[in-house]
């Protein structure tokens, strides 16, 4: 921390009586934060505000950094009832995500990333409400792809993830394909995202299943089962450490799979995993369809929702222990009443006959604005007898939140130094949420004005239960309708603007603030590199690498 100075009075903004939120530990009380040109300029007591200076009391609340959402579907191709850049960044704000990682996806008959990658642009360019960043979708990894263009994607576009799917006909690579990808990614420091699931075990079920008129909208969980995640998970496992490369694997779900990356860690492999507040939350049995509607459509992702209470268990154990590396949303919406949404799956015959069919609805669950909300609900304050609430589910600490949705995504993704943290230097980046003790120190006792809505100590209260009424993605239902939450981000800050608050108006930004961030190699690694695989001699892979 900084001490005061007399220089610090041309802050533009001071945040003060605050309970400020790290990956590693909750700063003492009376710690404030000075803002000045969009980046946070100190952290200090007694900060002297000037007379342009913008001084925000906290009341109390805990402050967190920007919400780094690293796994988001905005305005695919592939998904034409989902959300737009202008919804989908709006509701990223809204849930206290500053920043957000969208897929720009190399079709399979593109010999060349850079057509997907300009258009891609071109959607996103003055739309975004918050800042964004681009993983880059491999489906053709030609050799010029290889060779010529990955080594281009990092050092001049500034993108240093890719993501391969092992599942999915128009998108799926063999096992060859990508251990000649995780070669390069090694080689160029790229972070190499994986959708593990067995495809040819999925779609040998899927074919037996509609051999038996099985295809109503539960029965993707069933077309899907746990070891198709499992298997895959333990291939590419496999194939990372043969090849020497650091990956990460995407929304797991299966606690075998989970297993799996647990055991690579271990052995100090540099395997990362990811999950989402859906595998958390939900079960399969919403799913469920009724006679005459197609209700359980709107829970269809891959993987699917398990079918157990204890896998959700086994997954929050997950977070809990380290084996996970972040939390994503994999927001991947589409509308559910639209003929080319969810219900693209339910059609009537010419006899009026209703005909039902999960391979038709197109995966994935909105989820970006109630990320955050969902993972706060279950923290707790170590500093804190029972975290100050004694409830049976409370998971992980606070400190634990803050590295799994902020610090920890913007170090593996290359913005460490600049996204995910509150510390002098970096963006300001900052959300404040509604006190749930009362303040720290009574307003008469605060220096300066009062920004925000002049509330009640009742209204204050961030308690929500989430409707889609009150969200702001386009999107015509939410899969955690219903679920209360004790919290929700009161204040968002996006490199030092006000752009989110709730108790006056909402969103307080303007589609076009967001930049688009080039971003450097990850620094953030589980393991070690260079051990070898098991049962290789040292030197083995060079006579091959």
């Amino acid at each position: 921390m900084m001490e005061a100075r007399q220089d610090m009075d041309d802050l533009d903004v001071i945040i003060r009586n605050g309970r400020i939120v790290t990956a590693a530990e909750i700063l003492p009380a009376g710690v404030e934060i000075g803002v000045k040109d969009g980046k946070i300029r100190c952290l200090s007591k007694h900060l002297q505000a000037g007379p342009e200076t913008q001084v925000v009391d906290a009341e109390g609340a805990y402050i967190t950094p920007g919400g780094v959402d690293s796994h988001v579907h905005i305005q695919q191709d592939n998904s034409p009832t989902g959300d737009t850049w202008e919804t989908g960044s709006r509701s990223a704000i809204a849930g206290g995500n500053t920043t957000v990682i969208a897929f720009a996806t190399q079709n399979r008959q593109e010999a060349s990333i850079w057509p997907a990658l300009h258009a891609y642009h071109e959607k996103a360019t003055g739309n975004s409400y918050c800042d964004y960043g681009f993983h880059v979708i491999l489906t053709n990894p030609t050799e010029s792809v290889l060779q010529e263009e990955l080594p281009q994607l990092v050092s001049k576009e500034g993108i240093s993830s890719v993501k391969i799917y092992m599942t999915y006909e128009p998108m799926k690579l063999g096992d060859g394909d990508i251990f000649e990808i995780m070669m390069r990614a090694r080689s160029l420091g790229i972070t190499t995202m994986i959708h593990a699931e067995n495809n040819d075990m999925i779609q040998a079920i899927t074919k037996r299943l509609a051999k038996h008129n099985n295809t109503d909208s539960f029965f993707h969980s069933i077309a899907r089962p746990q070891i198709a995640e499992s298997e895959a998970t333990y291939r590419a496992i496999s194939l990372a450490e043969v090849t020497n490369t650091p990956i990460l694997l995407v929304h797991m779900s299966s606690p075998v799979a989970v297993q799996h990356v647990s055991s690579a860690q271990q052995r100090l492999l540099p395997i990362h995993a990811e999950t989402c507040p859906h595998y958390l939350y939900l079960l399969s049995h919403r799913l469920r369809s009724g006679p005459d509607d197609f209700e359980g459509a709107k829970s269809i992702c891959a993987p699917p929702l398990r079918h157990s209470p204890k896998d959700l268990e086994q997954i929050w154990m997950g977070l809990a222990n380290g084996t996970f590396t972040v939390v994503s949303s994999d927001h991947a919406p589409a509308m559910h009443d639209h003929a080319c949404g969810k219900m693209k799956g339910m059609t009537t015959d010419e006899n009026g006959k209703v005909c039902k069919d999960f391979r038709n609805v197109p995966n994935g669950l909105p989820g970006m604005e109630t990320r955050l909300p969902l993972l706060f609900d279950r923290t707790f304050d170590p500093g804190r007898p029972s975290g100050g609430f004694e409830d049976d589910r409370i998971r992980i600490s606070l400190p634990r939140f803050v590295e799994l949705t902020s610090t920890n995504p913007a170090k593996l993704y290359g913005l460490g130094g600049r996204k995910g943290s509150l510390l002098p230097g970096f963006d300001a980046d900052i959300v404040i949420w509604y006190p749930e003790d009362g303040p720290l120190v009574s307003r008469s006792e605060a220096d300066g004005p009062v920004s925000g809505s002049q509330e009640d100590a009742g209204k204050r209260k961030g308690k929500i239960t989430i409707t889609n009424s009150m969200l702001h993605h386009r999107i015509d239902y939410t899969p955690f309708e219903g679920i209360e939450v004790r919290n929700w981000p009161r204040w968002v800050f996006l490199r030092g603007k006000l752009v989110w608050d709730r108790g006056n108006g909402g969103v307080a930004g303007c589609k076009g603030d967001g930049m688009f961030l080039k971003r450097g190699k990850s620094t953030l690694l589980t393991g070690q590199m260079g051990r070898g695989a098991n049962g290789m001699m040292k030197d083995e892979s060079s006579y091959w690498n």
